[in-house]
């Protein structure tokens, strides 16, 4: 099923659909909409969380700085194991690039970072991360649909950004990974509309 941000969801519709009661459904609703994928209003039921002026906006002012931040502390925390998971996770990502496959790019870009955020090991970011990621794979989306040779060339710098996050993150070198992660970040918003370009919020995440 693929639903638009913004359009409803009917209970009956989906209870039919998946032979569900009306019950297990409202409880998917609920822990959807307490991930972020929906928003919940009463008397109009669920609804695809919206990506309009306001939502872009707050995330690419609160994800740059959270993701820097996580990407110094996997440079310092990552375990042997964890790296290992990290280049196999971007042998994918570069498969579905060589596949043009924007939905496989999506999915295995939002698997590296969250093994990033793992690495970090803490506990307060890892609950932001998580909730960014849901927004980061539908941003995703967009931005690995790729039309023109800007768009091509942006892509494939984001594909050298990962391996050098690899190779910042096994050398344990926590400010080029900081850098890399903000730098990362500007090939997405540079992609998305002027309106919503804007500098990060001014907060203090830097590793101590």
């Amino acid at each position: 099923m693929v639903l638009q941000p913004g359009e409803s969801l009917d209970e009956t519709s989906l209870g039919r659909k998946y032979k569900l009661s009306r019950t297990p459904v409202r409880e998917v609703l609920r822990r959807m909409a307490g991930d972020g994928y929906l928003e919940i209003a009463q008397n109009r039921g669920a609804t695809v969380s919206p990506m309009n002026h306001k939502m872009l906006r707050d995330f690419f002012r609160t994800a740059p700085p959270v993701y820097a931040t996580i990407a110094a502390l996997a440079a310092e925390n990552r375990t042997s194991e964890q790296l290992s998971a990290l280049k196999a996770s971007q042998r994918r990502f570069c498969k579905a690039v060589s596949a043009s496959d924007p939905d496989l790019m999506a999915y295995h870009n939002n698997d590296f970072h969250l093994i990033i955020g793992e690495m970090a090991d803490n506990q307060y970011l890892w609950p932001s991360l998580q909730r960014l990621s849901i927004d980061h794979a539908r941003i995703a989306h967009t931005f690995y649909r790729v039309n023109n040779s800007d768009m091509k060339a942006r892509l494939h710098t984001a594909r050298d950004h990962h391996d050098q996050f690899i190779g910042a993150i096994e050398q344990r070198d926590a400010e080029k990974a900081k850098q890399l992660a903000l730098d990362h970040w500007d090939l997405s918003r540079d992609h998305v509309e002027m309106f919503v370009r804007t500098d990060p919020l001014e907060i203090d995440l830097a590793v101590a």
